[in-house]
């Protein structure tokens, strides 16, 4: 089995042709297949450098590695020409002489494809002129004739297709300035490859009776096609940037997992036959087959992507983490991100990973643990401090004076302020809230025994002291 995913550097690799990627990496890794990737970039007024680079990028940062290539569609200009001109002089095609403008003008006052007027004019003209007008040097393009009946083909996806030939143009092979059209190009690519499984989206199925036609014709074995359905925005409409970031390289910079988006982008058109949603790698490979892609049109969820990370993250080896949380946190803090203790670091993301759903929000999270100047939410002081200043102040200085007598673990830190609590005769989550949003600025945080000690003794009870100077300073 050899597969191929083949992007156009028009653009950067968007969340649609990164799943298609990976349906034929997981497809060929499964079977023992060969993955190979080409980058088409036959339309030299759209391509762009920066654009390969980003496709190649996003593809090592997903982990779908290739076993050929990067092989550039450009560089087999000179076959896909020849195989323009075989057809040609086989009779299989026709030189096109017409004007463009002229030619739709003439289809559209008769109601015909501009194709069909294009094979009236080129029939009408005698072999001796046309020759002449080579010899001229007039340029010309060259137009696949596309034969009378029907195209049909199996598709892994969609089953049984049937075409009628009567609504395919006689496509244009090769341009008059002599470069090859897409559709030709494609398929003396693929042939050339030797690829033999053809899986892409549900917007290239009409390119597909034209490409069967053409391996036809050049006497060409064809690849087995399938055909996934497109991935749609939360409205239903086709996803686009109107929708938010498309681009693989945006989740990426936002802190999404690679393992979770390869885990999500699986998911979009395709299901293991169980009940499974979040998998592993290895898991995707072992499950992926053909079969269970299915026909209709999949929704982007963001929701389920943030979801899916979040378990993702929570499984993932603090010490990996790391880095690239600390880049972010130097986002935020600056310099400084870079003098923080690893293990000190190391336990800080243990505590915020398992309640965060992307790498930034654990490098957000992280600040009040590492500034002491930190802001207190307005809503986390009117809930736990402002409905009575002067008990939350109270109480705080009882908490304080008991936590600075504990031994600083967590065991013995809960029995001080349950104690405390209990003396006080109120609830322990009375000194719990409070304590919190002094220790954090937050309404939420991680075990608030867990905090203290990785805050340490000395800051935990500088920042209560804070939180009493602001609770007993009019406003």
């Amino acid at each position: 089995m050899r597969v191929r995913f083949a992007p156009s550097p028009t653009g950067y690799l968007h969340v649609g042709g990164a799943r298609t990627a990976l349906f034929n990496w997981l497809l060929a890794r499964r079977e023992g297949g060969t993955f190979v990737l080409r980058v088409e970039d036959t339309d030299q007024m759209r391509n762009r450098d920066e654009h390969t680079e980003a496709i190649l990028h996003g593809m090592r940062w997903l982990g779908i590695d290739w076993d050929e290539g990067p092989f550039f569609q450009s560089e087999g200009r000179e076959r896909h020409a020849a195989e323009a001109r075989r057809l040609l002089a086989e009779g299989l095609a026709y030189r096109d002489f017409s004007d463009p403008a002229e030619v739709r003008a003439e289809a559209e006052a008769r109601g015909m494809h501009p194709s069909r007027v294009a094979r009236e004019r080129a029939e009408a003209m005698g072999a001796d002129e046309a020759e002449a007008r080579v010899t001229a040097g007039e340029p010309f393009a060259i137009r696949f004739r596309v034969p009378d009946g029907e195209t049909r083909f199996t598709d892994l996806v969609h089953g049984d297709m049937r075409f009628g030939n009567e609504d395919v143009d006689d496509l244009v092979i090769l341009r008059g300035d002599g470069t090859p059209v897409y559709n030709l190009a494609v398929v003396s690519d693929d042939h050339d490859m030797a690829i033999t499984h053809v899986l892409r989206g549900d917007d290239h199925l009409s390119n597909t009776p034209k490409q069967v036609l053409l391996y036809r014709a050049l006497g060409y074995a064809e690849p087995v096609f399938g055909h996934v359905p497109l991935i749609l925005g939360a409205d239903g409409k086709r996803l686009s940037k109107r929708h938010g970031a498309t681009a693989v390289g945006d989740y990426e910079a936002l802190g999404i997992l690679p393992e979770a988006m390869v885990n999500f982008l699986a998911l979009l058109g395709w299901n293991p036959g169980d009940e499974r949603e979040v998998m592993t790698r290895e898991e995707l490979v072992e499950a992926f087959t053909p079969d269970r892609i299915l026909k209709k049109s999949s929704i982007f969820d963001l929701e389920k992507l943030s979801w899916l990370n979040g378990r993702h993250l929570a499984a993932t080896p603090t010490a990996r983490l790391a880095p690239e949380v600390r880049r972010m946190i130097g986002a935020n803090i600056g310099d400084a991100a870079s003098a923080l203790d690893e293990t000190w670091l190391g336990k800080l993301i243990d505590l915020l990973k398992v309640r965060a759903r992307t790498v930034r929000e654990i490098a957000e999270q992280a600040v009040p643990y590492l500034i002491d100047d930190f802001p207190y939410e307005t809503e986390a002081m009117a809930k736990h401090w402002e409905r009575d200043p002067e008990t939350t102040a109270g109480r705080l200085e009882g908490l304080s004076a008991a936590l600075a007598e504990s031994e600083w673990t967590e065991d013995a830190l809960e029995g001080a302020l349950r104690g405390l609590a209990e003396r006080s005769g109120v609830g322990a989550g009375k000194l719990i809230h409070p304590l919190r949003v002094a220790l954090t600025g937050q309404a939420a945080s991680p075990g608030i025994f867990e905090v203290l000690v990785l805050l340490g003794r000395s800051r935990s009870l500088e920042r209560i002291g804070r939180a009493l100077v602001r609770l007993r300073t009019p406003a």
